[in-house]
C-alpha cells in the first residue's frame, strides 16, 4: 500500500515523554475534541456539540467517522509469510484467500492467554498486513520477529498509516459519494472472514491509494479505511463533507466503547488479556482448532477439553445501577465473578456489562446476580450479548 503522491507533511514527533498524536490531531482540536490517553496515544474521547450520546446515536441511526489511527500496523513479507503467520496466530488463514481479512489472536504459547486480538489482511502467500491494538503492537512485532525464519521480514509500520472507521447504516452512501468501493460482502467483527480491497481516492493534490475493509467495532454496517498518514487530513475532510447530507458525525473513543459494549465485543486489557484466554472469552470461533500449530495450542486444547474455570457473560441492570470494570459480582451473597467492561447503554437506557463469571457459581442465561457499586448491591440479570440488534444481518 503506497500513495501516489505526498499530500501533507509528516506529523511532528512529540517529546519522548508525551503521548503520540494522530496525524488528525489538529482536526480534532478544531472540532472541540476532549482528549484522553489511550495505548500511549492522545486520542479524542468525544467532541463538542453533543458528546458521547449524540455520537453513539449517529452510528446506530445514520453514520459516524472515528479516527482509530492509534491502532497498530505491521507487515509480514517474504516467501511463506502467510504460512509463518498462520503457524503463530490462532485463526486459520487457510479458510480465506487473498483480498480477505480475518479476526485472529496472538496467544501466549505457554498459557494460551491473549497477547492481543488482531485483524489480519491476507494479500497473498508472501504478504500479510496486521492491525493489532495500540499498546500491544511492539510486543506482537517482537514475538513475530523472534520467531521469524530467514527470509521473513516483520516491519512495524505503526505511524505510517492512519485508520478511519466509517460506521452506521448510511456508511455505504458516504463512501459511494467519494467513489470508493462499497459492494463488499457483509462481515462483522465476530466472523471469521472479512473482505477488503485496494482503492484510489481522488485527492485534490493527486490520487491516494488506500485500503477499504468491511470491518468495524460497532455492530453496524461499516468500513475501515487504511490511509497513508500524510493523506489522512484530506480523506478525513472529504468524508465529513460527503457525509453531511447523511448526518455524519465525528465520533470519539467514548462512543466507540459504548457501541462495542452493546454488541458484547471484547476489549483487550479488560475482557481479554494474558490472564484471559479465548476459551474463557467465548472466542473459540477465532481459533483454528484443527491447525497443527499456533501459539497456545496445547494449553487451549486442554482448557477446551476440561472446561474453562470462568466464562464471559453479559449483565443487564434491573435497576439504576451502572456497572464498571473491576466491580465484584455476587450470587446469593457469594463472590461469583468480576465485571470486565461496564457502561450505560444509550440504546437500551440501562446499565450493561461484560463479566467473567466463575464456573463453580453455576450461573447462566436469566439468572439474577448483584454487582457491588460503591458499596451498594445493584440487581443484574445474566444475559448472552449482544444487548442490541445491529441494523444489518
Amino acid at each position: 500500500m503506497t500513495d501516489a503522491t505526498q499530500v501533507t507533511g509528516p506529523t511532528p514527533e512529540p517529546p519522548a515523554d508525551q503521548p503520540r498524536r494522530s496525524p488528525l490531531h489538529e482536526r480534532h482540536v478544531a472540532l472541540g475534541a476532549k482528549f484522553a490517553p489511550f495505548g500511549g496515544w492522545s486520542m479524542p474521547l468525544e467532541y463538542a456539540g453533543g458528546g458521547v450520546l449524540a455520537e453513539h446515536t449517529a452510528v446506530r441511526t445514520a453514520v459516524g467517522v472515528f479516527d482509530v489511527s492509534h491502532l497498530g500496523k505491521a507487515r509480514i513479507t517474504g516467501p511463506g509469510a502467510a504460512d509463518f503467520v498462520n503457524a503463530r496466530l490462532s485463526n486459520d488463514l487457510g479458510r480465506i484467500g487473498p483480498g480477505r481479512a480475518q479476526y485472529t489472536l496472538c496467544c501466549d504459547d505457554a498459557t494460551g492467554g491473549v497477547v492481543d486480538d488482531i485483524i489480519a489482511y491476507l494479500y497473498g502467500d508472501e504478504h500479510v498486513f496486521l492491525v493489532p491494538n495500540a499498546a500491544n503492537t511492539a510486543e506482537v512485532v517482537r514475538r513475530l520477529r523472534a520467531a521469524a525464519p530467514a527470509g521473513i521480514t516483520v516491519t512495524d509500520e505503526h505511524e505510517a498509516y492512519a485508520v478511519l472507521a466509517v460506521q452506521g447504516p448510511r456508511s455505504a452512501e458516504v463512501l459511494g459519494a467519494l467513489g470508493l468501493p462499497t459492494g463488499h460482502d457483509y462481515m462483522s467483527f465476530s466472523t471469521a472472514e472479512l473482505s477488503f480491497s485496494t482503492a484510489e481516492f481522488a485527492g485534490a493534490a493527486g490520487p491516494v491509494s488506500l485500503v477499504v475493509c468491511r470491518t468495524g467495532y460497532t455492530g453496524e454496517h461499516g468500513y475501515e479505511l487504511v490511509v497513508p498518514a500524510r493523506a489522512a487530513t484530506v480523506v478525513w475532510d472529504a468524508l465529513l463533507a460527503a457525509g453531511e447530507p447523511y448526518g455524519i458525525r465525528a465520533c470519539g473513543l467514548g462512543a466507540r466503547d459504548t457501541l462495542r459494549t452493546e454488541m458484547g465485543y471484547p476489549l483487550h486489557g479488560q475482557d481479554l488479556s494474558l490472564e484471559i484466554t479465548p476459551v474463557q472469552a467465548r472466542l473459540g470461533w477465532a481459533v483454528g482448532w484443527d491447525k497443527p500449530a499456533f501459539w497456545g495450542r496445547d494449553a487451549l486444547l486442554a482448557e477446551k477439553a476440561g472446561g474453562a474455570r470462568r466464562t464471559l457473560w453479559g449483565l443487564e441492570a434491573l435497576d439504576r445501577g451502572i456497572p464498571r470494570p473491576g466491580m465484584t459480582v455476587y450470587a446469593a451473597d457469594a463472590v461469583a465473578g468480576t465485571v470486565t467492561s461496564g457502561t450505560f447503554s444509550p440504546s437500551r437506557k440501562v446499565g450493561i456489562a461484560l463479566a467473567l463469571l466463575d464456573g463453580a457459581a453455576g450461573l447462566g442465561q436469566g439468572d439474577r446476580v448483584e454487582v457491588d457499586i460503591r458499596g451498594r448491591r445493584a440487581a443484574m440479570r445474566v444475559v448472552r450479548p449482544p444487548f442490541v440488534q445491529p441494523s444489518v444481518k
